[in-house]
């Protein structure tokens, strides 16, 4: 347990971020199943649409650092590969 008062509020507050990062990080992969499962039922059109609203979330997650740039940059190829091969 925090024993001085700075120490106290700095567990509520992370506490209140993990809750907001986890709900974050919820969004993304949501995202991220739906481009997926755009791909896997072979829509090319709904998985531009979908991938295109996902690259803004992964985008999103990582510029706030809840997600490193390298893995979001990861998401998004695979994503787009993914897509280019419905052609």
């Amino acid at each position: 347990m925090a024993n001085t008062a700075q120490a106290r509020k700095r567990a509520r507050q992370a506490v209140a971020q993990n809750k907001h990062n986890s709900s974050l990080r919820s969004l993304l992969r949501t995202s991220i199943k739906r481009v997926r499962q755009a791909i896997e039922a072979g829509d090319q059109a709904k998985a531009n649409e979908v991938f295109s609203r996902a690259t803004s979330v992964i985008d999103r997650v990582a510029d706030k650092k809840i997600i490193h740039k390298n893995k979001a940059a990861r998401h998004k190829s695979r994503l787009a590969a993914a897509i280019k091969a419905l052609a």
